[in-house]
């Protein structure tokens, strides 16, 4: 059986926090840099799950979308052209959820924010699967809709990869490589944009 035939996609609501929290912190857990910023693994699932809350009810689901599936299995966290940079709230509440690494966390950022496009895009924020379902092409399906959006609109996609693996799927998926970046010494970020799709691309 494919798991991904029937995988019944959904936009996800303020409602849906509690879960979609948990399920990107299983999935980041070992992620290199969350690791990296978050090197105390007694701590690092309940600070992870708090920053995800946060990116969720301040800035996806504010100005964003989020896509889920029935099942919970995935996470796509997404922000619209335009919208792609932190509140101020969000920014503070964050950096109080980092603790002592903080200005580590802060200078991964601020790296990010320095190789950012400017021009409008879509920006996938924060891709997770399950660690269970990973490899299923769950994380694909989750990020159909938004593409597809891109593609219908004539816009590109934005993302940073942050391990080979996931590199490897957004170039099978379109995403160009932009460059490496390693802020303040830590663990190597790819940053990757896909530029839109003619619609007979799509099967």
């Amino acid at each position: 059986m494919d798991p991904v035939a029937d995988l019944e996609l959904r936009r996800a609501g303020a409602e849906d926090v509690g879960r979609l929290k948990a399920v990107l912190a299983a999935a980041f857990y070992e992620d290199p840099i969350m690791g990296w910023i978050m090197p105390d693994e007694r701590s690092r699932e309940r600070r992870l799950r708090r920053f995800f809350e946060i990116e969720l009810r301040y800035i996806a689901l504010a100005r964003g979308a989020v896509w889920t599936s029935a099942d919970f299995s995935g996470v796509a966290v997404t922000s619209t052209p335009g919208t792609w940079r932190h509140p101020l709230r969000a920014f503070f509440l964050e950096g109080r959820n980092f603790g002592a690494w903080r200005l580590r966390a802060a200078r991964v950022l601020a790296s990010m924010y320095r190789h950012h496009p400017r021009r409008p895009h879509y920006y996938f924020r924060d891709i997770g699967v399950l660690p269970g379902r990973q490899g299923q092409g769950i994380g694909s399906a989750l990020m159909r809709p938004t593409l597809e959006r891109c593609d219908r609109e004539g816009l590109p996609a934005y993302l940073e990869a942050s391990t080979e693996r996931s590199a490897a799927l957004y170039e099978r998926l379109g995403f160009r490589h932009r460059g490496e970046l390693r802020p303040a010494g830590g663990p190597p970020i790819w940053p990757m944009l896909r530029p839109p799709l003619p619609a007979a691309a799509w099967p």
